[in-house]
């Protein structure tokens, strides 16, 4: 269990004339992230520095942790930032902070003042949401099953990913592990006439 930010969001701080663009983002891979990153630098590519921190997890579900001062004093921004999303206990989040250098030094003190405070910002604006160990399953139904089972989703709160049709209905959906045992134990007691049930991967819900 962890938590993550619902959407992204973003802030700006200004600190003597220079500009400080915070980019909070929900990722789910370090693939993700470092395509953001890119995008960022693309965004704002006038500007000089575009520092980051991210968290994420690899396929074996191990954490992963990157930070970047980008060009600026080692340890005043990349560091600082990380260390904000480890606080908040944060994980499947990027943090981007883009410069505009106002021509005024801020120093070692107020560069790490510069960038956490823009961080702070944008955490403070975001909302944050927590994930559980969960799977994501593929459902075989007959036809006259499928309002059935949209129900059962809907009162048991799990979420219905992708519908295909084809000479039966598959449903892609997404549950947490509890979930998942709850709905073994009740397929039959629902009255559901399920074909087939396959597990397609763990994921965090």
């Amino acid at each position: 269990m962890f938590y993550t930010i619902e959407k992204s969001v973003s802030a700006e701080l200004i600190e003597k004339k220079s500009k400080f663009i915070a980019d909070l983002f929900y990722i789910q891979n370090q693939e993700e992230a470092e395509n953001k990153i890119k995008e960022i630098k693309k965004k704002y590519h006038d500007a000089k520095h575009h520092c980051f921190a991210y968290i994420t997890f690899d396929e074996e579900k191990k954490k992963i942790e990157r930070c970047s001062d980008d060009g600026e004093p080692s340890g005043t921004a990349g560091a600082p930032m990380l260390e904000l999303l480890r606080g908040k206990q944060l994980c499947n989040v990027l943090i981007v902070v883009t410069r505009y250098f106002g021509g005024i030094l801020l120093g070692t003190g107020g560069l790490v003042r510069a960038y956490a405070g823009a961080t702070k910002l944008a955490l403070e604006e975001a909302n944050f949401v927590q994930k559980q160990d969960g799977k994501e399953l593929e459902i075989v139904l007959e036809y006259s099953e499928i309002e059935n089972f949209k129900y059962y989703c809907r009162k048991n709160t799990i979420n219905i990913v992708k519908e295909e049709y084809s000479d039966n209905v598959i449903f892609l959906v997404e549950l947490t592990n509890e979930k998942f045992e709850k709905i073994k134990n009740e397929i039959e007691s629902f009255n559901l006439k399920v074909i087939k049930i396959d597990k397609i991967k763990e994921k965090y819900i």
